[in-house]
């Protein structure tokens, strides 16, 4: 019986150690995965914003995480801060509310089904925010739907940035060899980052718009399509759900 995804070359643009599971499963499935990189998470030389922000870290009501990195790289800073009893905890989706539980932390509100903003944004518990003061823990920079709309609820809101994305990457060539080389076949993006830099290491190639890609937000296709690009998104997150995604469109190009 052929693999679904024989015969297919696959990059993966996720840091190596978020990206295991899916290469596996790709890989299990008969694709040949190219890594990628695009995306290394740094934490900050400078931390003294970091501390100013959350002194004292008693005067917030939530502490709201939108990636496990967040999580990894804050929760740390807040514990030396020391966290109160009746601070509440949210979380972007359940790999980012699984690291909390990783430090202790037994409640999380988390959305259900979609994993962004808008659907954390949609729960009950965070309707009416007025007199509430918000910490969102993040990198730097980043969307600003949820503290621009939690601060029309009512919500006083303080970022605490504790970690910079950088791009890995000088060149796109190594794709764009593979792409001459009939050997590119799809690009996974899991980030509105990740795309950020795809786009500005290829340039003006043609082969990157001959090339799809696979991505795991309606919200990164959109913004991939507007370049130019063809992409295809999973309905949901996670590694089966995109290798889903992957078997559904390039399974009747392998062989």
């Amino acid at each position: 019986m052929t693999l679904p995804l024989a015969g297919m070359h696959i990059a993966v643009t996720r840091p190596p150690e978020q990206a295991t599971k899916l290469t596996a499963a790709i890989t299990g499935a008969g694709g040949t995965v190219i890594s990628f990189p695009l995306l290394d998470i740094k934490g900050l030389d400078d931390l003294s914003a970091f501390h100013a922000a959350v002194t004292p870290l008693s005067q917030f009501d939530w502490a709201v995480f939108i990636s496990s990195n967040a999580v990894q790289y804050g929760m740390p800073l807040l514990q030396q801060a020391g966290i109160a009893p009746a601070l509440k905890f949210a979380a972007i989706g359940p790999t980012t509310a699984a690291s909390l539980q990783g430090f202790g932390v037994t409640e999380v509100l988390t959305p259900s089904e979609r994993f962004d903003s808008e659907a954390l944004l949609a729960l009950p518990a965070l309707q009416q925010m007025q007199g509430q003061r918000v910490l969102i823990v993040r990198g730097v920079g980043g969307r600003e739907v949820l503290a621009e709309t939690l601060k029309q609820r009512g919500a006083e809101v303080v970022f605490g940035e504790c970690y910079r994305r950088v791009n890995p990457q000088s060149s796109a060539q190594p794709l764009e060899q593979a792409y001459a080389n009939g050997q590119l076949h799809g690009i996974v993006v899991t980030s509105t980052e990740a795309l950020r830099f795809l786009l500005a290491l290829a340039g003006e190639g043609d082969w990157l718009k001959a090339t799809p890609l696979f991505v795991n937000h309606a919200r990164i296709a959109e913004q991939a399509r507007e370049s130019g690009l063809t992409a295809f998104s999973a309905d949901q997150s996670g590694d089966a759900a995109m290798l889903s995604l992957l078997q559904t469109h390039l399974s009747a190009c392998a062989g």
